[in-house]
């Protein structure tokens, strides 16, 4: 590859749309999209019209006088992102194979319209200060460390909690997966991790194609779902308080589960669906990596290699915001931690050791046998899900 400022080159079939700030670069065969500032894409058209490096690069110095244009150093960077397809004639040997296809489209868009539309999302809102409203008048309702305790067999309430679990993500991306749909945009559920979470992900790289006002519905619309559950799980408890302990049990355990996931929405750290929002609304793309590297600089003692992320004009401040947020969904991690999660574990860790020790015929025994060979198949999930990430790295 000898790119010079006598080059002629040829980019990929690309769309380009205004963004709120800048511009949203898609590349039509991976369906991958970059932000790109106004000089970029002045030269991408100039690039399309068959220029020659140097022409465009002085037209480029009196256009944007007080850019710093370096032509050469930009193909190097579009090489990169194999976005070009020719350089002087020669066909580019793409170093990437193309990414996989995204699906979904048997979904049908007026599918998602029904749950999606002006009313809808009106009528999400209203039951969500509902649900606000509710716990004020009744703070019993709020999840309990013990909620998840809902039979005395330790593994019962495991493959209840995973169950409910599974279930309510599975809800909850579906909504994702509606919203997207309602815009007839293509999609593909993942397994991924959140921290020590393993979770069902929405691939939402389709929504770049929409303006960005039309944005947040698409990343809210697990919320959405979660809300009306929560909802359900909370009225029903009013309607029923001396209903069968079974049932209450599960309307308790639905509670827990939904309320703490909504809250560990609030850890941007995570780039959870309000971390998208956040991100949507200010403007400012790749927050999360231009903070980790904010912080570091700040914080002379911990070494770090320079980032290729870019912050532009105007986005430090947005960037030092998203730092604060940054720190408090830490903060409220170890908080819930510590009000949760690690009594949760205190006490089953307090049930099932004595079951180690009685003999094979014992339902003790068994019930810390199979609770041990749970926590394996999760810690072999989370491995998995580490392991795929890694390798979509290499």
């Amino acid at each position: 590859m000898n790119i010079t400022l006598h080059s002629r080159i040829s980019m990929v079939p690309i769309e380009i749309r205004k963004d709120q700030k800048h511009y949203i670069v898609e590349d039509m065969l991976k369906c991958e999209y970059y932000e790109m500032p106004e000089v970029c894409i002045e030269t991408i058209n100039m690039i399309n019209k068959g220029s020659q490096l140097v022409e465009i690069e002085r037209k480029l110095k009196e256009k944007f006088p007080n850019e710093e244009v370096d032509l050469v150093d930009f193909a190097k960077q579009l090489y990169e992102l194999d976005l070009i397809e020719q350089i002087d004639g020669v066909k580019i040997e793409k170093k990437h194979s193309p990414k996989e296809q995204l699906g979904l489209l048997w979904i049908s868009p007026k599918l998602g319209k029904f749950f999606f539309n002006k009313i809808t999302v009106l009528l999400y809102s209203v039951i969500f200060v509902l649900n606000i409203v509710i716990f004020i008048l009744n703070p019993s309702l709020f999840p309990h460390r013990e909620d998840i305790f809902v039979f005395d067999i330790m593994v019962v309430n495991v493959i209840f909690w995973l169950a409910f679990t599974f279930i309510f993500v599975l809800i909850h991306e579906f909504g994702h997966v509606l919203a997207i749909r309602a815009h007839n945009l293509p999609t593909k559920l993942e397994i991924g991790h959140r921290m020590f979470f393993v979770v069902l992900l929405t691939n939402m790289s389709s929504v770049w194609r929409l303006k960005p006002k039309e944005r947040n519905i698409l990343f809210l619309g697990g919320l959405c779902f979660d809300t009306v559950l929560l909802f359900v799980s909370l009225i029903s408890q009013l309607i029923f308080p001396n209903g069968h302990w079974f049932i209450l049990g599960l309307m308790h355990l639905a509670v827990f589960d939904i309320v703490l996931r909504m809250l560990f929405q609030c850890c941007f750290y995570m780039k959870t669906d309000l971390y998208f929002v956040f991100e949507n609304v200010s403007g400012c793309y790749n927050l999360m990596e231009n903070a980790q590297q904010t912080i570091r600089q700040q914080l002379s003692f911990l070494k770090f290699k320079s980032s290729s992320e870019v912050i532009f004009t105007g986005e430090n401040k947005t960037v030092f915001t998203y730092s604060l947020f940054y720190f408090l969904g830490i903060v409220l991690t170890i908080v819930l931690y510590f009000m949760y999660y690690i009594p949760e574990v205190i006490y089953a860790g307090k049930q099932l050791l004595p079951g180690f020790v009685q003999p094979p015929t014992s339902l003790l025994f068994w019930d810390a046998v199979l609770f041990s060979l749970q926590v394996s198949i999760f810690l072999l999930l989370l491995l998995y899900s580490y392991w795929k990430k890694y390798r979509s790295r290499i």
